[in-house]
């Protein structure tokens, strides 16, 4: 059973912004020193805080805790991958709350896509990547011909701009010459 809504839980927002912050800090320590550090410490963290929220509350959509605080606490379920089972459970939870308007359908098609590439299946929108540098490539997607559509549909870019894109983040060319 889900939880009624309350109001606008500002101290909830707050919490989600202070962990969401420390899950890119470890994730850019990943990405500059390519060691982990704490990031599975924060991930664990993070993860059994949601928990507890969702448990109480329900999904903390836009009604709960803002348009910012949506975006956290889908930032800290989708980097969640060592709790496949509470993914799961909160994309239907995460569907729910798009079909009502408190949620962002980016944020569905991101987490739909994790929750198919980490259980062995094609992805539908093309989020999710593997590999490092010039390996790096998107997952399987499932009937890519139609993908820009299903994208479109849940206000994504076009899958070659996301991939350009991706591409100039996580897979530099050429390093800037060092004096």
């Amino acid at each position: 059973m889900i939880p009624a809504r309350r109001p606008y839980a500002p101290e909830i927002a707050v919490d989600l912004r202070h962990r969401a912050e420390a899950d890119q800090r470890a994730r850019q320590y990943l990405l500059r020193t390519g060691e982990a550090g704490d990031l599975f410490q924060v991930d664990a963290e993070n993860s059994a805080w949601l928990k507890a929220v969702v448990a109480e509350h329900g999904w903390p959509g836009i009604t709960l805790v803002g348009e910012q605080g949506a975006d956290d606490a889908w930032l800290i379920v989708q980097h969640a991958d060592r709790e496949p089972a509470f993914q799961r459970d909160v994309l239907a939870l995460l569907e729910a709350a798009v079909d009502n308007g408190d949620a962002s359908p980016r944020h569905l098609a991101y987490l739909t896509d994790r929750v198919l590439v980490n259980s062995g299946k094609p992805q539908l929108y093309g989020t999710q990547y593997a590999g490092e540098g010039e390996n790096l490539r998107p997952q399987p997607v499932r009937d890519a011909d139609h993908l820009d559509q299903r994208r479109a549909a849940m206000g994504l870019e076009p899958a070659a701009s996301y991939d350009q894109r991706m591409r100039a983040t996580y897979a530099p060319t050429e390093k800037e010459p060092t004096a």
